[in-house]
């Protein structure tokens, strides 16, 4: 069936082909849109389902193909809109670029990029792809200053998030982690524009070249961050994968970063374990679970720097047992 090409009137959109499934705009963010856009088509919908933002892919009158980001409650999309602002870092064209966006209405649109998701692809096992992906973030990594309460801010999210994995692990777990919080340097570290979810699910590969996509928790935080997911994700086993990335990156972990890479560590593994099993993801719980202090080097860059601390941490989300955080 043919579409049909319009706009969206009282904030129904008339635009998509039969039978596909949107999830609800506002007329102001559908107004948006055709404002910035004229006529238009839906093609896809690319939305997450455990996810609070529409996420569409759509085609102008002209042919251009575009990304359109909507959501009335997810912080993500002025995250998003934010990094698009001051600039992404990468080549254009390896990133996406920034068509239209509204804070106040949660609108963002942004040029398409061709690919496919690396995600489960020969390329997420692709020493290239890595290396690729490794020059990618060294661009997007811009310097962004000093703060002096980086660390104490991560040290108190992660204690906040503790009451809530009551379930998840146990009480002499959730106190091992309590005593290398209370214990943790909190000093000054250096800032850069990280991307926040870099990992191969926010990768395309379009015969060969690597672009990144998704830019919806971009924030400063300092540069190990971005290393988080991959290192107990992809590097996993695959030393050749590691290796290309940090090649690609041109940086790796000193022993100055030690204190800060624990940090995040602990961050993302419990920030993790507990979202996802708050919205019933359990896959993505499994995930966060595994995320511990690892040297995502060649080797140990420091005789402290993959320090153990001989607690071994299993949460216990619903459906899935032994889960590993070790510290």
């Amino acid at each position: 069936m043919s579409p049909n090409w319009g706009v969206p009137i009282f904030g129904v959109p008339h635009v998509w082909q039969a039978g596909m499934m949107m999830r609800q705009m506002t007329a102001v963010q559908w107004g948006l849109v055709a404002t910035w856009l004229g006529p238009y088509v839906v093609l896809r919908d690319h939305s997450w389902p455990l996810q609070d933002t529409t996420v569409l892919e759509v085609q102008a009158l002209d042919g251009e193909r575009l990304i359109v980001k909507a959501s009335t409650t997810s912080h993500h999309i002025g995250r998003e809109i934010a990094a698009h602002r001051r600039g992404l870092g990468a080549p254009q064209g390896r990133v996406p670029a920034l068509v239209g966006a509204s804070v106040d209405a949660g609108i963002l649109v942004t040029g398409y990029l061709p690919g496919e998701l690396v995600q489960d692809t020969a390329a997420e096992t692709d020493p290239a792809t890595y290396r690729q992906a490794g020059e990618l973030l060294a661009a997007i990594h811009q310097p962004a200053g000093s703060s002096a309460g980086y660390a104490k801010a991560t040290v108190a999210r992660t204690l906040g998030m503790l009451p809530r994995s009551r379930g998840l692990l146990s009480a002499a777990e959730v106190a091992a982690v309590r005593a290398v919080l209370e214990n943790a340097d909190v000093g000054p570290v250096p800032l850069v524009s990280t991307h926040g979810d870099f990992q191969p699910r926010n990768w395309l590969s379009d015969d060969g070249t690597v672009r990144v996509i998704d830019f919806g928790r971009a924030d400063f935080r300092p540069w190990v961050h971005d290393l988080v997911r991959v290192t107990h994700g992809q590097f996993q086993g695959r030393p050749e994968l590691r290796d290309a990335f940090l090649a690609g990156l041109e940086r790796a972990l000193e022993p100055v970063d030690q204190g800060i890479w624990q940090l995040e560590n602990l961050l993302q593994a419990v920030g993790t374990v507990v979202w996802a099993q708050g919205i019933g993801d359990y896959d993505f719980a499994a995930q966060g679970g595994r995320y511990g202090p690892q040297d995502p080097g060649r080797g140990p860059v420091a005789s402290g720097l993959a320090r153990q601390s001989g607690i071994p941490l299993t949460a216990r989300p619903a459906c899935h047992d032994n889960i590993s955080i070790t510290l």
